[in-house]
Order: C-alpha cells, then structure tokens, then sequence
C-alpha cells in the first residue's frame, strides 16, 4: 500500500476510475477526505446524489447510519463504509425495540424520525426529517396529531418552537457534541470576536440556539456564510465545517465556538481507510430488504415535500 499522501491520492484516483466509484464525504471528515470526494455534503444530501448517479460503487466517508441510507435509496449499488466503527451515538440513542414500545403508548401519534437514525428505526417510522426541514415536516402533518419526535430532543425542541400549539413528544436522545456546549462558551467566544455573527447547528440546546444570530443545518450554515455581508462568524457545529467555509468564503473569517466541538467517529476515515475500502470493496453497508422496503417509504415521504 502506497505510504506518502500524493501517492495515496492517486492510488485513490486510479482505483475510482477502476471500480465505477464515487466518494462521498461528510462536512465532518477530515480535510484530507473531504478534498479527495466527489461531493461533499449532509448525509441525505449525500446520499440523493449517490442515487442520482450511474456510479455502481459507493465510498461513503461518514458515520455508519449516512450509508445506511445511501444504501437505502441505492439498493443496486455496493455500499462500502471506510470504517465500519465509525458509528453515531445519537443515533444509538434510539432502538426499533424501544420505540415499538414508545408507539404503543402513544396511539395515534405519527412517528418522526430525525435522518440521524439506524435504517431499522426509520423503517418503524411514519416519515424522516432533517435538521434543514424537520419544522416543515411536522407542518405537512395534520395540526391536531400528536408527534413522536425521534431521536434529538434539542432539534425536537427547536421544531416546537416553530410550531407553536403542536402536541410533540421528544425522544431522550442528544448528539453529544453539540449538547455539550453552554450559552457560557458562546458568550466567551462573542467577547473574543465581537464583531462576529454565531451560526449554530439545531442540535444545540436551547440556550445556545437563543444566542444565535442563524440557526441552520450545516448546508445552510455555509449558505448564510457566502451569502452575508458579514466578515467574521463564530461556527456552532462540529469543527470540520471550518474547511469548506473557508474554501467557499476564503474572504470571511471562521471561529470554532468551541475547541470542544470534535465529533471523533467522524474523524475515523482516514486516506488510507479510503484506499483499502476501494480495494477491497470492503466493509460493504446492506439493510436487509423487508427493513429496507419500510424505511425508503418513511425517507420517500418526506422527499414527497422537500
């Protein structure tokens, strides 16, 4: 296996070429990743593209529940994840199990499932959100249902804010990294960089999301960022969206609110994982196929309103 980084990029190159593939990475990857990729993207981003292409192999550079879905919307394709450890704790949060069990208590109420969700969870599910469209997902709903919002109680949270009156129940779950920072960080960060907007991710909490100039998905974040005439931004979501914001807006000025804001399963891929991936067609991501039926409706609906 090639050693030096020039020589592990063009090994990568060339075993692309070979194989029909197509590299998909996460914001959250590693800047190295991220400028090997054919698309960088959110996961369901991501994983739209993927189906769109005539690409027989998929490399997808994220955590385990992103290919996941890419495999869900690609059944004819070969899935291939560089680290098969590279999993999500939010998404472990919540269980097809635990949440049979939640919907039997709660009769009638229709089930959202946030897109940070294992593909046996989605399949129980009515419909799947994102962080970028979670609030109109619950607004195609009819407003006397009950919600079960599941997995992110803090995106849950900011949904309700955004549909006062709506009855919705959240799931106990939290993306670690976001839930960790304070309102206290972002008024540290505000004294260092006064001049600075905040952005953050809907997966902080809420007294975090109450001292933000923009709360957006990590698409729209990097959006606001080009399109604003601001100069200087304090970044509210995990660190390795710095890169494309200062590829896209290399003009502007990015602050990570926190050092803290490491997500290290997203961290997991590595080049060289990449090449052996390519190599070996391994290790291959598949939902088995009744799972797979029930969850592409789920994703399918909310694509039905996007």
């Amino acid at each position: 296996m090639p050693d030096e980084t020039d020589e592990l990029i063009a090994g990568i190159r060339r075993l692309k070429e070979e194989r029909a593939a197509l590299i998909l990475s996460h914001y959250y990857q590693r800047p190295e990743v991220q400028d090997i990729a054919d698309f960088i993207g959110d996961s369901l981003e991501l994983s739209r593209r993927a189906a769109a292409t005539s690409a027989q192999v998929l490399v997808f550079c994220g955590v385990h529940f992103m290919a996941e879905t890419a495999a869900i919307l690609s059944p004819e394709k070969v899935v291939v994840i560089p680290d098969l450890e590279a999993g999500c704790p939010l998404a472990a949060m919540a269980t097809p199990e635990a949440l049979r069990a939640r919907k039997e208590q709660l009769p009638g109420a229709a089930v959202i499932s946030y897109v940070n969700t294992t593909a046996a969870v989605k399949a129980e599910s009515d419909i799947v959100c994102t962080s970028a469209n979670a609030a109109r997902v619950v607004r195609s709903l009819p407003p006397e249902q009950e919600v079960l919002f599941v997995p992110d109680r803090n995106l849950g949270q900011y949904v309700a804010s955004q549909n006062p009156g709506r009855r919705m129940v959240l799931w106990d779950g939290y993306c670690y990294v976001h839930d960790q920072i304070r309102a206290a960080d972002i008024r540290k960060a505000k004294e260092e960089h006064p001049a600075a907007l905040v952005l953050a991710h809907p997966e902080c909490r809420p007294e975090v999301l109450a001292l933000a100039d923009k709360v957006a998905s990590t698409s729209g974040i990097i959006r606001f960022a080009r399109e604003s005439e601001a100069r200087e931004f304090i970044i509210v979501t995990e660190e390795g969206l710095l890169h494309q914001l200062r590829k896209e807006c290399p003009d502007k000025d990015f602050y990570l609110a926190s050092p803290r804001l490491v997500c290290p399963d997203m961290k997991r891929i590595t080049l060289a994982k990449v090449y052996r991936s390519l190599s070996d067609l391994e290790p291959r991501v598949e939902v088995p196929e009744p799972v797979r039926e029930r969850a592409v409706r789920a994703v399918e609906r909310m694509l039905a309103i996007s």
